[in-house]
This record gives C-alpha cells, sequence and structure tokens, in this order.
C-alpha cells in the first residue's frame, strides 16, 4: 500500500510503549518519514503524525496543548456507549438504509468509511458490512480499530460483521455485478463554506491528511449501478445534494440529513 500523494506535513512515530517495529514497516509502505520514539509535544517540523502508542494507532497533532489523538475506536468512547445503550432501529442512520422495513440481515457497502463509525452501528443492528477506505492513512486507522474490537469480548460479534477491503470503493463498484451488494452508503468529504463546521477535531485532522472527494457524482451513479434496493447519501443537513439524479426522499437529522435513492423495495421478511 503505497501513498502517492502523501502530505509532506506527516509523519509516523511512536511513544515508548507502541509497536516500533510495526510503526517502522508502516512508514515504509506508506512512505512516509519514520520519526522515531518521540513525544507528540516536541515535534516542530510535522504538524500531524500517524502516532503508535499502548493504546493503538491514532492521529495526533503535534505541540504543545495539542487535542488527544484521533483513532478509529469502537471498544470505549462513543462506539462503545452506542453498542450498550444505542437507539437501535430508530437512529437515523438506521431508518435511512431501510431497517425498519425489512426484517432480512442487509448487506451495506460503506463505499467512504472514515474511521467506521457508521459501519459500526449498521453492524451492531445485523448488517454485514463491507468497508472502502481509499485513504492509505485512515485505512491503517481503520485497520487497526478493527484489529483491536476483535479481541474485545463485546466487540467482536459486531467487528466479525465489518470486512475492511483494499483500495478504491469506485474501482470496485465499477467491476461488480448489479445486485452486488444491498445498500451502498456513501458519505463522502465535502468543502467547508462556514468555519464553525470545522469544530471537531476528527474534521480538523481528517482535512490535513484526505482533503474534499471531488469525485462525489461518480462514485453516487457508480453505486446506483450496482445496489439491490437503494443508495444512502450522508449530507450537511443544508448542503446542496451530490449532483447526479434527484432523491427519492430525505430523512433529517439537527445537523446532517440522508438523501435517499430507492431502486427497488426492500424485502418485508
Amino acid at each position: 500500500m503505497s501513498l502517492p500523494n502523501s502530505p509532506p506535513e506527516l509523519a509516523v512515530a511512536c511513544s515508548p510503549l507502541g509497536d516500533g517495529l510495526a510503526a517502522k514497516l508502516m512508514a515504509e509502505q506508506l512512505s512516509l518519514p519514520f520519526l522515531g520514539t518521540v513525544r507528540p509535544r516536541d515535534v516542530r517540523d510535522y504538524p500531524v503524525l500517524l502516532f503508535s502508542d499502548e493504546n493503538g494507532l491514532g492521529l495526533q497533532v503535534t505541540g504543545k496543548g495539542a487535542p488527544g489523538p484521533v483513532r478509529a475506536e469502537f471498544v470505549t468512547g462513543k462506539a462503545g456507549y452506542r453498542r450498550e445503550h444505542g437507539g437501535g432501529t430508530g437512529q437515523l442512520i438506521a431508518k435511512a438504509v431501510g431497517l425498519q422495513k425489512t426484517r432480512q440481515a442487509l448487506h451495506v457497502l460503506d463505499a467512504t468509511a472514515g474511521l467506521g463509525q457508521d459501519a459500526f452501528v449498521l453492524a451492531s443492528l445485523g448488517c454485514k458490512v463491507t468497508l472502502f477506505e481509499r485513504s492509505p492513512v485512515i485505512h491503517a486507522l481503520l485497520s487497526d480499530g478493527l484489529a483491536r474490537a476483535a479481541l474485545n469480548e463485546q466487540s467482536a460479534p459486531l467487528a466479525a460483521r465489518m470486512a475492511l477491503q483494499p483500495g478504491n470503493s469506485i474501482d470496485w463498484l465499477g467491476r461488480a455485478e448489479k445486485g452486488a451488494v444491498d445498500v451502498v452508503y456513501l458519505d463522502p468529504m465535502f468543502p467547508h463554506r462556514d468555519k464553525s463546521a470545522l469544530v471537531k477535531k476528527e474534521m480538523q485532522v481528517f482535512r490535513t491528511v484526505v482533503g474534499d472527494d471531488d469525485d462525489s457524482p461518480e462514485l453516487l451513479a457508480a453505486a446506483l449501478a450496482v445496489a439491490t434496493y437503494r443508495v444512502v447519501v450522508k449530507r450537511p443537513r443544508k448542503a446542496d445534494p451530490v449532483s447526479g439524479p434527484e432523491p427519492t426522499t430525505r430523512t433529517e437529522g439537527k445537523s446532517s440529513r440522508y438523501d435517499i435513492y430507492s431502486i427497488k423495495a426492500l424485502p418485508g421478511s
């Protein structure tokens, strides 16, 4: 796995309790500088590190006063809370995917997986989820998070329903036959025009590493050609839909919405 357009501001490092050998190998695979064992607060030449410590792999902003690392976390934090106290099929994403309308376990392709939080919710509700994340750096975080989740008694059954694939989902969709998956879920990065939308540290770090998804129309078209029942696109609540056909319907929350492109009715049972 290589990173042809690797951002020069990113390097790989580890803490004294991190896996230094694995971190060094990852740096070689991603064609990124390896700094060895460091304290992120002392690093000046790189604003962001792909950082291995005793809790796994994370994206860590450097310098004094920086927030803690961003990880793909399925055992503790928000994912752990949602696993134990989640809203079931009443959650917006569950409604958008159509889990209230069918008793069958759906195969969902999460074509823009990011840190896998939405995929984890769907897996917790019984879906089989195939994940693609084309950023090799975010893919590495996601792989680490799923590996840690597989070792935890509570999260392991859910991680087993999540299959992370290499490569770009648009390439996979271009080769797949119609009906290869039941639902395709898209959550593309989009250009920010409102600086207040950059409050979350996850988004700040993501923009440094990933940038925007400029091929969302092509991805939507490829998804519509493959999905059996529907394509679901997550958008900011006031944003324009992705260029292409008009959504069949929408499900709105306080800050985001789900544009639903129906292909045919979900099976009832």
